[in-house]
């Protein structure tokens, strides 16, 4: 069972999306607030997988509850919910380290594979991955983001083989299924590499990983 809270002020969007969400198979709505602080304070405490949260909210905005909960709860995948183009959006996880976003003009359909897509494969947009990390180097580059690569990150082969499955898409168990080891260990794995990167989210790690040469844009 996927274990989902929603954080979003507009309490008649919120009501709807949580009946939607719950006619979904193995999907279990847990929370729901329209308050930012009384969500961390419940996630302190709490199993959560998965966190839909607005941005635009009064007393703690959602890119500060994100920060927040990275800190208390970082195995829980965040999806923004957002009514930015694809652009802004993706340049907006880049800057908070949430794990994806879906837009409020979406389907039901995709709503719920990117629930299911973020558990899987610990990152869900609604575009393809390439024009994910387009963008993702422009963000970099309008922030004048860039990593010190004077540390020396020493990337084991297996991990480099789990980055590169990654980057055409594969969940861990897809991953697991291919190297004849359990989805638990892949996603061990992916926490080590998060870890020794210093990335928010795997987003980032496939940018140290193109930065360092680790893979190429052609694995993408």
């Amino acid at each position: 069972m996927i274990k989902v809270a929603l954080v979003d002020d507009h309490q008649l969007f919120r009501k709807s999306l949580s009946l939607l969400l719950s006619s979904f198979e193995g999907i279990e709505i847990i929370h729901d607030t329209n308050d930012g602080l009384a969500f961390l304070k419940f996630a302190e405490t709490e199993v959560i997988d998965v966190v839909l949260l607005d941005i635009q909210m009064p007393i703690l905005d959602g890119y500060e509850v994100c920060k927040r909960l990275k800190l208390i709860n970082p195995e829980a995948k965040i999806l923004i919910i957002s009514q930015l183009t694809s652009k802004e959006a993706i340049h907006q996880i880049m800057e908070c380290g949430a794990n994806g976003f879906f837009t409020k003009n979406s389907s039901p359909e995709l709503l719920e594979s990117a629930i299911r897509n973020v558990v899987e494969r610990d990152y869900y947009f609604d575009v393809e991955l390439g024009a994910v990390i387009r963008e993702a180097i422009l963000w970099e580059k309008k922030v004048h983001y860039n990593l010190d690569l004077t540390i020396h990150v020493s990337l084991t082969a297996r991990e480099i083989e789990i980055i590169k499955m990654a980057c055409i898409e594969m969940s861990s168990k897809e991953i697991g299924d291919k190297l004849c080891i359990s989805t638990r260990t892949v996603e061990k794995h992916r926490k080590r590499i998060m870890e020794k990167t210093a990335s928010k989210n795997f987003i980032g790690v496939i940018l140290y990983a193109l930065k360092t040469n680790a893979v190429s844009l052609s694995d993408i």
